[in-house]
């Protein structure tokens, strides 16, 4: 490259940062693009909030009053920093919160507080999710799950308002007002879909506004919203009172990143509250970044994975959505979210899930207030118990306390800081606020890599090429000090552990002790910055690596 060109291709971007072109260094093409970037540890950094670790997912509230499920909870709290827990369940009833006595409602909270109880004293809010009908308020049949929730609307609206306002004037009584004032309260779980709701669009509606209007009646401050529906969809599928499966284009569509992707239910959700004015605190939705539509003639699922970016791009839609409609200032709040909405999808166990979630979380940074990852815990029960130690759960920690790569994602992301000094593909330099020290986060999700990761796990981890990172952070302190950790196949990585023992089913207490212990063991390297006060480090990663830079 001649002097010309080197010139002409060097970025000099705001903020002092310089982003040399690779030719300089050379990239043979057996290496994806480099990676090259000199950050300036003195310039103006962006404030961000790590909306990653606002709230994350658990499976229903019975499970939470287990000792595995509180002791997971606590890991997560401590390491990944989550604020808030949402679960389902809440009043189904093995919760015994509801009975009639006499045709009169009798509550029981006792269940409920040991939750809630546990839960704060870990310092995990609850993200109190209104749902299912007791059994005896249910208007149909209709339940899901192998524990038989009761997806009916309520066969009687005002008690079913009763039992909110119920609800909610107790927590105010236990917790203070001050301390419920920060909860947020979601009116039910995913209403377009029929395993969830037996019931219309217009039900739902009505649902909500008595619900609402329950909540506001205790307290006008506290926090409430929906519709918390299920994943964008590209057709209309969703426009009517129920679902109509013979609209749907991803089951046809030859490309559908081409399809213009929407949320369900969000802007008639909107109107409908305009219309009644009632009161939207946050708008809530589950943006999987896959389409698992059923045709309705074979009756069979059409698994439909998206573009690499989908989560970027549906946040971005919230965004602009939310900003232009009567309600601009209410928060948005992705109740569920992760790399597919199965929970016996293998790649939720493996290293590539891991990378995913970084990539997706840093690129959305900015667009909503939470992504909440489904679930933080494998003791769930959604689909039964899982067949094996590794069933491709959702949780960041399996059954039995084993973390997964994904845990590891998280962890990193919320030792990042809350200043944004560089982004780009690939990387994250931040700095902390009060402590000056800078945190930068690197991963490699190979660019040969289109789409979302899926199920297949052998052919994915074994895909892209190789690339080279060279980070240099000049004007620190002579005497800085940081520590490297690497996440990769052989680091922080229990999968291949557990296969090399013989896939024990279950494993010995010594094996599942040598699996935790291998689980959380990434690699740890400690490193000066040189006699000038900078760090230089260069390293060729291999595709799915992801890699902490922490000044200490």
């Amino acid at each position: 490259m001649n002097r010309r060109n080197f010139l002409k291709e060097t970025a000099i971007k705001p903020g002092g940062i310089v982003v040399v072109p690779s030719l300089v260094f050379g990239n043979p093409s057996w290496l994806d693009p480099a990676v090259n970037t000199m950050i300036s540890t003195e310039a103006v950094g962006t404030k961000f909030n790590h909306y990653w670790s606002k709230c994350v997912g658990a499976g229903r509230a019975n499970e939470g009053l287990r000792a595995s499920w509180l002791e997971q909870l606590k890991m997560a709290k401590e390491l990944c920093g989550f604020e808030y827990c949402r679960f389902h369940g809440l009043f189904h009833d093995d919760m015994f919160v509801y009975k009639e006595v006499n045709g009169k409602a009798k509550y029981n909270w006792q269940y409920v507080d040991d939750l809630f109880d546990r839960m704060l004293e870990i310092g995990v809010r609850p993200f109190v999710e209104l749902g299912f009908v007791p059994k005896v308020m249910a208007s149909t049949p209709n339940t899901t799950f192998w524990w038989k929730g009761n997806s009916a609307p309520p066969n009687d609206y005002n008690k079913w308002g009763e039992l909110v306002r119920a609800l909610t004037a107790h927590c105010v009584s236990r917790y203070g007002l001050d301390e419920l004032r920060k909860w947020y309260f979601e009116v039910w779980n995913e209403p377009d879909l029929h395993g969830f709701w037996d019931g219309s669009k217009a039900q739902y509606f009505e649902l909500y506004k008595t619900s609402v209007n329950a909540i506001k009646g205790v307290d006008e401050n506290l926090r409430v919203g929906g519709p918390a529906t299920s994943n964008f969809v590209p057709d209309e599928r969703f426009d009517g009172e129920i679902e109509d499966k013979t609209k749907d284009k991803t089951l046809i569509a030859d490309d559908i990143n081409k399809l213009e992707w929407h949320a369900v239910w969000v802007k008639d959700f909107i109107n409908y509250c305009a219309k009644e004015k009632l009161p939207v605190d946050f708008i809530s939705t589950h943006p999987y970044p896959t389409d698992f539509a059923i045709n309705p003639e074979t009756k069979k699922g059409g698994g439909r994975t998206r573009k690499a970016d989908a989560t970027k791009d549906d946040l971005e839609w919230l965004r602009k959505t939310v900003a232009a409609s009567p309600y601009p200032n209410a928060e948005i709040h992705c109740t569920e979210w992760s790399s597919s909405p199965s929970s016996r999808d293998a790649t939720h166990d493996s290293l590539q899930a891991a990378t995913y979630l970084i990539k997706a979380n840093v690129e959305g940074i900015g667009f909503v207030n939470s992504l909440s990852y489904w679930t933080f815990t494998d003791v769930f029960e959604e689909g039964g118990a899982g067949d094996s130690i590794f069933h491709g759960g959702f949780g960041l920690i399996n059954y039995q306390g084993i973390v997964k790569p994904t845990f590891h994602a998280y962890r990193m992301l919320n030792n990042l800081g809350d200043e944004i000094l560089h982004k780009e593909e690939g990387m994250i330099v931040t700095r902390h606020s009060k402590t000056q020290k800078v945190t930068a986060l690197l991963y490699h999700y190979p660019a040969e890599y289109k789409d979302v990761v899926n199920g297949n796990v052998e052919q994915t981890l074994n895909a892209g090429k190789p690339k080279e990172f060279n980070l240099n952070l000049p004007a620190l302190h002579l005497s800085a000090g940081f520590e490297i950790q690497t996440l990769d196949r052989d680091n922080g990585f229990a999968y291949p552990k557990w296969k090399a023992m013989g896939s024990p089913e279950p494993p010995t207490r010594e094996q599942t002790k040598q699996l935790k212990l291998a689980a959380m063991a990434v690699k740890k390297e400690q490193i000066k910055a040189d006699a000038r006060g900078g760090l230089k480090w260069k390293r060729t990663l291999q595709p799915w690596t992801c890699v902490l830079i922490k000044q200490v």
